[in-house]
């Protein structure tokens, strides 16, 4: 069967970034052979049948019973170079669909040669310069999926992707402005949403059904990328949009690139006015030619101003003619400076442009000059009131609290926070919080924001301060003052000075300053016998070890049914129905967060009765989510934002990580735990571990996808090797969590109870935890 997804991946080579970019594919096809079935034709090859044989047995994922493969690759190579990275990614996967073209074939010619070989029913367009994310082919047919429809009911001829963007220093960043109407998975006809035209023209973000491109080829391939990037959407009967990451633009660094080719007016004024006469002048056309007029004169104006101003008047009279000829009647300009420009494009006044842009060059170095002299006024005055602020006396009954570097009221200063409004009330919390997180914060939250003077003046008067990572270096501790160090996990990974040897982890950090904020610690909270151990070469300093075991885990022993069944009621989860909190790491290695397994495909073959959790590490809560196309179907539930997570845990009935410390917070509950180890290798060198998992393991382990399904759906997920394995890992890293943890932090801390007067550690075998989801139905 042929494959969902063909990627056309075309173009010359850019300093090396052809290689780069099939070397990102190449990582995400799965081992040859897997999925597969038996009787392939040939695979891959350079040119001929060779490549066509090859598509009824390679591509993305292949999958089992005679489904079709998710994705395959056809390779257009149009430079010397661009054919060797080409050949050497053959020599590793020889699934990929080599075309041949001559040398300098224009990217268009070799987007129609790639498209008339491709065997997919989408097609996406890569040009060689870009890279695809980690993920992207899961993306891509998830994105499908979820703008299907109905036999009998329109469909996509084209759906809208997302992006992010890539330059030599920065690697990966979202769009500047979120796309409108992005997440609208139903296919509706374009100018029902004329906003959607505002995303990005980026060709690679446009999946176009097969059999429409090549009904329109002749008219989508009349012009360049960002022509046809209009025209696609522009053509079609229907449109769909998805917030799916589908490409990663790249933007190489100016200096390294040979002397650019002046492409002028039939560079970026030609493609706009040939897409704009796409559209037939009429009241149904109007929206989205309204909307395109704005767009292309925006676009010339940006052009104007960052890189012709002063040196080519051609293109500024040229603009302008277009501008004229393609002026809807009744338009309006905007209101403001940018309309302003915009009447003086259409005028052609190239001369009143020049004066007014100098006019604003001017004003823009004054208004600097000011903002750069208000933030050093502001600077001295802050420090003379901190100076101030820390020769008044210590406030005996103030605490400062913080978390995950001021991201609310969580973890274990939460429940720390807590116990202390309990039993020594007297005491004044205030939490340390970003501005953007204020609104989050419970109500009644007494809070100050980094950088005000309220801040400086909590910072330098509290008596105890509580954080579970670090403060700022700038902080200046003062004699009397007591640090209480949480931490936030039970390391598996290396952390502090141990992550030196391991490049990738110790990228960006500074040990020297990470010692002198080490040495700030009075107290060090650890939650069993083995992060004492890590800790004392992870972090080497004179702070007294408290072993009284993490607040935040108390829930786990103190919740009762209701609670259970309430949690589970939040996220509709139905009675009797299997949750599995799904909740991986953070790598070093990966700049953004993508599931790294094909989700859509587990709930299928787990059936009806299974829910996901799915929990990305919060490293990554400013990523596109990648789960917006399974959250209808209820199967799937994106809990990335959802707080507090332990109440997560106390929901799930078995869980799903791979090296997260949540598996030893989980373990208390003593239910089920599975570890997904796919990259278990890479991420031991890379990142470097303090034991091997793989050899003490809390429960099942699978390091394949299949592996993973067959485990949750068989027994083995909680069959006696299961329990034996969960019980050796409580043994070694259950000790000093029973529910009473956060007493004895409050006690000993903040009322100064001698460690023989705190309330002892009760064995673990002694511990009731928090009751299943199936004992607090029937309770």
């Amino acid at each position: 069967m042929p494959p969902r997804v063909t990627v056309i991946v075309h173009g010359p080579d850019v300093r090396g970034s052809f290689a780069e970019c099939l070397a990102g594919v190449l990582r995400q096809l799965p081992p040859p052979g897997h999925g597969e079935r038996g009787g392939h034709g040939e695979r891959g090859g350079h040119g001929g049948s060779k490549g066509r044989g090859g598509n009824k047995s390679h591509g993305g994922h292949g999958r089992e019973g005679g489904r079709e493969p998710e994705a395959e690759v056809v390779v257009v190579p149009t430079d010397a170079e661009a054919r060797e990275a080409t050949a050497r990614a053959v020599a590793k996967d020889g699934r990929l669909v080599v075309v041949e073209v001559p040398e300098g074939t224009p990217e268009t010619e070799a987007r129609v040669a790639g498209a008339r070989r491709a065997g997919g029913e989408w097609l996406q367009f890569v040009a060689g310069r870009d890279r695809l994310p980690a993920g992207s082919l899961h993306a891509l047919t998830g994105a499908i999926q979820l703008c299907s429809v109905p036999a009998g009911r329109h469909h996509a001829d084209v759906i809208l992707l997302n992006h992010t963007r890539s330059t030599w220093s920065t690697d990966g960043a979202p769009p500047r402005r979120p796309p409108p109407g992005q997440g609208r998975a139903q296919p509706l006809p374009l100018v029902t949403l004329p906003g959607l035209l505002r995303l990005a023209p980026l060709l690679g973000t446009r999946l176009v059904r097969a059999s429409f491109w090549r009904a329109h080829e002749e008219v989508l391939t009349a012009g360049n990328a960002l022509y046809t990037a209009y025209a696609l959407p522009l053509l079609a009967d229907r449109v769909a949009c998805s917030d799916q990451l589908a490409l990663d633009a790249r933007t190489q660094r100016a200096a390294t690139l040979p002397p650019p080719v002046a492409d002028g007016p039939e560079g970026r004024v030609e493609p706009y006015v040939a897409a704009y006469r796409l559209l037939e002048p009429g009241p149904a056309t109007a929206p989205l030619r309204r909307t395109l007029y704005d767009l292309m004169t925006e676009d010339w104006l940006h052009i104007i101003a960052r890189e012709q101003r002063g040196h080519d008047r051609g293109f500024f009279l040229a603009a302008a003619e277009a501008a004229r000829a393609c002026k809807p009647e009744g338009h309006r300009a905007p209101e403001g400076v940018d309309g302003v420009r915009q009447k003086l494009l259409e005028a052609g006044s190239y001369e009143r442009y020049l004066r007014l842009a100098e006019f604003n060059d001017r004003r823009r170095h004054w208004r600097s000059l000011a903002r750069k002299q208000k933030r050093a006024l502001g600077a001295k005055v802050r420090a003379r009131r901190g100076r101030a602020a820390r020769k008044a006396p210590l406030d005996p009954d103030l605490a400062v609290f913080t978390a995950y570097w001021n991201r609310g009221v969580t973890c274990n200063p939460g429940a720390i926070a807590t116990k202390l409004a309990e039993i020594a009330p007297h005491i004044k919390p205030v939490w340390v919080s970003g501005r953007a997180r204020v609104p989050l914060l419970p109500p009644g939250t007494e809070h100050v924001v980094p950088g005000t003077p309220r801040y400086q003046e909590a910072m330098a008067r509290a008596t105890y301060l509580v954080n579970n990572v670090n403060f700022p270096t700038g902080w200046v501790k003062r004699p009397g003052q007591l640090h209480l160090q949480t931490h936030h996990g039970t390391p598996l990974k290396r952390m502090g000075l141990d992550q030196m040897p391991y490049p990738a982890a110790a990228h960006g950090l500074d040990f020297r300053q990470l010692l002198r904020r080490i040495d700030k610690w009075d107290y060090s909270l650890t939650s069993n016998r083995h992060s004492t151990l890590m800790w004392r070469h992870a972090y080497p300093s004179g702070y007294t070890e408290l072993e009284h075991g993490y607040p935040r885990n108390d829930v786990y022993y103190t919740a009762g049914p209701d609670l259970v069944r309430a949690v589970r009621t939040r996220l509709g989860i139905a009675p009797g129905v299997r949750a599995v909190l799904y909740a991986p790491t953070h790598r070093d290695y990966e700049s953004e967060w993508h599931p790294r397994l094909d989700l859509a495909r587990l709930t299928e073959r787990l059936g009806p009765d299974t829910v996901l959790l799915v929990r990305g590490h919060y490293f990554y809560s400013s990523s596109p989510s990648e789960l917006a196309g399974l959250r209808a179907t209820r199967r799937v539930l994106d809990v990335s934002a959802y707080e507090p997570v332990e109440e997560l845990a106390l929901a799930a009935d078995a869980l799903v990580t791979d090296y997260s410390s949540i598996m030893f917070d989980y373990a208390h509950l003593d239910r089920p735990i599975v570890v997904y180890a796919d990259d278990w290798e890479i991420y031991q060198a890379t990142r470097g571990v303090y034991f091997d998992l793989m050899e003490r393991p809390p429960g099942a382990v699978a390091r394949t996808e299949d592996e993973l399904t067959e485990i949750l759906a068989g027994d083995a997920w909680r069959d006696t090797a299961a329990r034996t394995a969960r019980a050796a890992f409580r043994e070694r890293f259950c000790a000093f969590d029973d529910g009473r943890a956060a007493e004895r932090v409050v006690r000993r801390v903040f009322l100064g109870t001698p460690d023989a007067e705190l309330p002892p550690v009760l064995p673990l075998a002694e511990r009731t935890p928090a009751p299943t989801p199936e004992e607090a139905v029937s309770a």
